[in-house]
């Protein structure tokens, strides 16, 4: 599983080097799409297979499917590890999260999540404003 949070920086060319801790569960294919808020999600490839089976059966005769679907498939890369360790996010992807060269990369259990630096701190002040209230409705859905 994928926990803890990371600051890494992102090179000119748009590599970034994956956390050590990470870097196993990755090494046999991983893939990086458009994330919700504004990140990147990072999935290995048998996560993602999962949930591309998933993302193709839901009905296209609905429009928040569709575009659901379009927001992660179709900016979905492979990703490949370099003997450093490093990914090349595509530029396309890095102009989508706002990604400049601080980057946090944060694990969330089967996915990781890459945050612009500033745009991580700004969110997550907000939601530890709003922990409390988050926390009550995830008791109401059984958390």
């Amino acid at each position: 599983m994928f926990i803890g949070e990371y600051q890494h920086g992102v090179d000119e060319k748009g590599r970034l080097a994956v956390p050590v801790k990470f870097r196993e569960r990755l090494h046999h294919g991983a893939v990086v799409t458009r994330g919700l808020d504004r990140c990147l999600f990072v999935y290995p490839q048998r996560d993602w297979q999962q949930l591309a089976d998933k993302l193709s059966k839901l009905p296209i005769s609905q429009a928040n499917t569709r575009a659901f679907a379009r927001l992660m498939l179709a900016g979905a890369m492979e990703l490949e590890i370099d003997k450093q360790g490093r990914v090349i996010l595509p530029d396309y992807l890095r102009k989508y999260a706002n990604v400049k060269k601080k980057v946090v990369v944060a694990g969330l259990y089967n996915r990781l999540e890459i945050w612009d630096q500033a745009a991580w701190e700004k969110y997550k002040a907000g939601t530890e404003k709003t922990s409390t209230d988050i926390a009550e409705a995830l008791g109401n859905l059984g958390v």
